[in-house]
């Protein structure tokens, strides 16, 4: 029987820190000096997903414990939850990941976001609340030499996931703005032509870490019975709406955003912002679904380990 508070908090936390990572990476390379809190707001932001990913990831693990345990959360003692992340690498990593959100949302009060420096750095201390999200998935788990692999293929999994995700995010709240300026749209314009290139290499490292994770999880002789367990169902319908995203995506590079550059200034630009809205919020709500699937994934077993 599904886990249904585990898998939602792990959704949530997917959904916080891959906003948290995707905005913060966003900013550097799509918007530039004051543009970022002007059409971004990005200091309330980061503060707001920095403490939000903090209360997650204490609830979460209390949820996981008492998983652990076979017990209610009331049920998880001091003495139990201070080996788990004092001896596990789950609780090493949720210490880890508690840390640097700390500093992030402290980090957000202060004037650092105005700097490259500081921004770099925030954008890093992100990454590494997302890549401890590894720790707590099947990549962890792996045994043998391919245990590191399987890590480290998971962690640039999530990070690409998170930077496309937090694009989405972006995409949404700038062309949502109230009014809308040809300043603003032309900014929005800008960004959406600069992820070309960072979306393309976004698609290329999860399909290449996603067919790693496969091989590793699913296995060659099983990839014609995905149909025969819930993880594979599951896995189906992630890649269905993959390719969903795909398509809305290249609608957008090659359709969408064409059609707003020309129609700024127009008679045509309001029409060509709503499609371009709803275009986006679709691929946002995919996104987000996909990452449900993937806190739903983690606590299935694989078919690889001989699990339904």
């Amino acid at each position: 029987m599904a886990d249904w508070p585990l898998i939602a908090i792990r959704w949530a936390l997917y959904a916080d820190l891959g906003l948290l990572f995707g905005l913060l990476l966003f900013t550097l390379y799509a918007l530039a000096g004051e543009e970022r809190e002007r059409l971004l707001r990005l200091r309330g932001w980061t503060m707001a997903l920095a403490v939000l990913g903090v209360l997650l990831s204490a609830y979460g693990f209390l949820q996981s414990a008492a998983a652990m345990l076979g017990t209610g959360i009331e049920g998880v003692d001091r003495v139990s939850a201070l080996m788990l992340l004092t001896e596990t690498s789950v609780g090493w990593a949720l210490l880890a990941r508690l840390a640097v959100l700390t500093i992030l949302g402290i980090a957000a009060l202060t004037p650092v976001l105005r700097r490259m420096a500081g921004l770099v750095l925030l954008t890093f201390l992100a990454a590494t609340a997302v890549a401890s999200l590894a720790w707590s998935g099947h990549g962890a788990a792996t045994e043998g030499p391919a245990g590191m692999v399987h890590l480290v293929s998971d962690i640039i999994h999530l990070l690409a996931a998170a930077a496309w995700i937090g694009a989405l995010g972006a995409f949404v709240l700038i062309v949502s703005r109230r009014p809308q300026t040809p300043e603003t749209l032309n900014a929005a314009h800008r960004a959406l032509a600069s992820f070309a290139t960072v979306g393309a290499i976004i698609v290329g490292l999860i399909v290449a870490t996603g067919l790693v994770n496969s091989y590793l999880l699913v296995g060659p002789r099983n990839v014609l019975r995905l149909a025969e367990s819930d993880y594979g169902l599951l896995l189906l319908i992630k890649l269905t709406l993959f390719a969903i995203m795909l398509g809305l995506a290249a609608g957008n590079r090659f359709r969408l955003t064409p059609a707003l550059g020309k129609a700024i200034g127009r008679d045509g630009t309001a029409a060509a912002v709503a499609r371009l809205k709803r275009s986006l919020w679709i691929e946002t709500c995919a996104g987000i679904l996909i990452l449900g699937l993937v806190a739903w994934l983690g606590t299935l077993p694989p078919p690889a380990s001989g699990g339904s």
